[in-house]
């Protein structure tokens, strides 16, 4: 008999919510407040090289540095523009710190139209839900300011929790979280290898959600592929009867 699901796991970006603007265009954006003009194009290629750079030397936020986010944050975006012949250092810590808060509330961040309904349909089949999530500790004010941080018991994020998925022990603080075993347990994210593969590693029932029909993994079986989200409470009624 199977063990009936008991909790929903959660990744975030790009799976409730995505950022609202190009990091380009928002990085363009603050540079145009303090009298800079950079084509976007060019923000975002610097800012792509520099997060490749900054997370190879410092992956997580530079945990095991003794860095924190906002420290690992503010060099990105200082090599980011410095890449686009930004040199005067005082101005780089005010883009740094100002883009680090810009992105702490809901203004640069969009809910997906599927995302409220899916946790408002778990939480009336009697789920518990929570996060896990290569974020940072600015999740929980962007999850309060979108409206959503009421579904969720926990958020555990890869700053917090010290190691980032597909790390899977990111999932076993999870689980140990959740108090129940991992066949009690659904993740749902975007990532293929972050999300689907890691939790179904340790047993957690993973859900691969592939909003533009884009993977191609021939491994992942139709009933573990969700084109949308709303396509959840089904699989859930059916896992939870």
């Amino acid at each position: 008999m199977r063990v009936p699901v008991r909790w929903v796991l959660w990744d975030v970006k790009d799976t409730l919510l995505k950022v609202r603007r190009s990091v380009g265009e928002q990085y363009c954006s603050e540079a145009a407040r303090a009298g800079l003009k950079l084509p976007a194009a060019q923000v975002e290629t610097a800012f792509r090289q520099s997060y490749r750079q900054q997370s190879r030397l410092f992956p997580n936020y530079g945990r095991a540095q003794g860095m924190d986010s906002q420290v690992w944050w503010t060099g990105l975006v200082r090599g980011t523009f410095a890449q686009c012949g930004v040199d005067d250092p005082a101005l780089l810590d005010r883009l740094a710190n100002n883009l680090y808060h810009n992105f702490c509330g809901p203004e640069n961040w969009e809910v997906f139209p599927d995302s409220n309904n899916t946790l408002k349909f778990c939480t009336a089949l009697g789920l518990k839900q929570g996060v896990v999530s290569n974020f940072d500790k600015r999740l929980e004010g962007i999850l309060r300011g979108c409206g959503l941080l009421t579904h969720f018991s926990f958020l555990l994020t890869s700053e917090e929790a010290e190691v980032a998925k597909p790390d899977p022990s990111i999932f076993t603080q999870a689980l140990v979280r959740c108090g129940v075993q991992a066949s009690s347990v659904v993740h749902v994210g975007d990532h293929y290898v972050n999300d689907y593969l890691t939790s179904r590693s340790l047993g957690i029932r993973g859900y691969l959600l592939d909003r533009q029909d884009c993977h191609g993994h021939l491994d992942v079986p139709p009933q573990h592929r969700l084109q949308s989200l709303n396509d959840l409470p089904a699989r859930l009624q059916q896992d939870t009867d």
